[in-house]
């Protein structure tokens, strides 16, 4: 379990299978969005979903993140940056030519990071005008998971609009990134990351920062790809949802 986890963090009963989302689906800047947290919360979360999109495992994920910390609630909004075509899961990890072709065509078309990260701006405008006092959230975080982590680095530079980040399992993690980073960063890192460049993106980061692998566990387990029936994976999805709260917590 990590070190960063507190106890104050009061996550529910984490559902397995055909979880019920508490929150609901409407469209921001274009694009179909989950929200959920109550409306009375200050502070807001960006989501940015793997490449799978909305997985029973993510929508949970951001119902957690919403409202388990009893001193914190936040809005949380899960934009679809694929617009109804996400990655078919039976693609990854990629183990004929044909799944491998078409997961190099969804990352060159449909899962174009400056195309996402232009996006953001007018994401955050209009969720903004859903704050209960009508001027806008106080404070934005973002969290990213596998593709959204780097979305998630990427929009943490000079001028962002968030003032925390996290990235959760993150894909394509490059070093350089992190000496762009101006505000605290979170790794939660699986065994399936390079460890090498995490560590060298750990090195980078001139701003407060926790990075922490999760040796036991793939690439995808606190989204889509995270198999909650089984008991080790159930318990670290807890413990990294923990961990994300705790360190919104604490800067955010």
């Amino acid at each position: 379990m990590s070190q960063y986890s507190k106890a104050c963090c009061s996550i529910p009963p984490v559902v397995a299978n055909d979880y019920e989302p508490k929150g609901k689906y409407i469209t921001i800047s274009g694009l179909k969005t989950y929200m959920t947290g109550p409306e009375s919360a200050s502070k807001a979360i960006l989501v940015v979903a793997d490449i799978f999109g909305f997985f029973e495992q993510t929508i949970q994920g951001a119902d957690i993140i919403s409202s388990s910390d009893p001193e914190r609630k936040y809005r949380v909004f899960i934009p679809d940056f694929f617009e109804g075509s996400p990655a078919d899961i039976s693609w990854y990890p990629p183990q004929t030519e044909e799944q491998k072709q078409n997961l190099a065509t969804f990352f060159q078309t449909t899962a174009d990071f400056n195309k996402a990260l232009s996006r953001i701006p007018g994401i955050l405008e209009e969720a903004n005008k859903l704050a209960e006092d009508g001027t806008g959230f106080k404070t934005w975080g973002v969290v990213g998971y596998c593709w959204g982590g780097k979305i998630a680095s990427l929009a943490a530079g000079k001028d962002t609009p968030f003032t925390a980040a996290v990235q959760c399992h993150p894909a394509r993690v490059e070093a350089k990134d992190a000496l762009n980073v101006t505000i605290p960063m979170a790794i939660l890192a699986s065994k399936d990351e390079p460890a090498a460049e995490v560590q060298a993106y750990k090195d980078n980061l001139k701003v407060e920062y926790l990075v922490e692998t999760w040796t036991t566990q793939v690439h995808g387990w606190m989204a889509a790809r995270a198999d909650l029936s089984d008991a080790e994976v159930k318990r670290e999805y807890e413990n990294g949802y923990k961990t994300v709260l705790a360190f919104l917590h604490e800067h955010l």
